[in-house]
């Protein structure tokens, strides 16, 4: 399938072009401080002809059993209700939108014009800057190329009520269509560690 560029979309973004849309998955998060949660992840990256990507993430926990990996169908069970809670909607609402939101982030993606040392001929340096709900900052930088996107932490900023996050890591892949991710944090006096991942379909 052919692809195409989105309408407007400014130049000095075209490496991250297949982004561009909006996503909708299911994930897990599992961290020591944490423990094991499943989770729908509402994704959008979308532009105004600036020479950048904007980005918008929903992370909603679900409630239930949690299978120990995702199946082989790439499909997580609903959630388990509660009996003691008030029936799910029926007027077609989504079961994600019943979920607790996690998280929240939104922030800009942007291209560099500078290219380090190193950097293969194929990729692209990337700038991101990320804000968190919950009182955090986070300027990412890495590289992008070849449907893969990896990005690490230069400095983070939070304010004295947020979680103390020292550092953090995050892979993008676009595999058969669909959008994985995974991302490592440092924080709650643990070392860089595995913090939660997904696997997201365009919408």
């Amino acid at each position: 399938m052919t692809f195409t560029f989105p309408d407007g979309l400014s130049p000095e973004v075209y490496p991250l072009a297949w982004l561009v849309g909006r996503w909708r998955g299911e994930g897990v998060i599992e961290y020591p401080t944490l423990g094991k949660k499943t989770f729908v992840q509402d994704l959008v990256f979308d532009h105004d002809g600036g020479p950048y990507l904007r980005f918008e993430s929903t992370l909603r926990v679900l409630d239930g059993a949690v299978p120990d990996k995702l199946p082989a169908d790439g499909e997580w069970p609903a959630p388990v209700p509660d009996p003691t809670e008030a029936a799910e909607p029926t007027d077609g609402t989504d079961v994600a939108d019943a979920g607790t939101v996690w998280s929240t982030e939104t922030g800009y993606w942007r291209v560099s014009t500078d290219r380090p040392e190193g950097l293969e001929d194929e990729k692209h340096a990337l700038e991101v800057l990320v804000a968190d709900a919950s009182g955090r900052i986070t300027v990412y930088v890495g590289a992008a190329g070849n449907g893969r996107i990896d990005l690490a932490s230069d400095a983070i900023a939070r304010t004295s009520t947020s979680s103390e996050v020292r550092a953090s890591k995050r892979l993008y892949g676009l595999v058969q269509g669909r959008l994985l991710w995974v991302e490592e944090l440092a924080a709650f006096g643990e070392p860089l560690r595995s913090y939660a991942s997904a696997e997201l379909d365009r919408q």
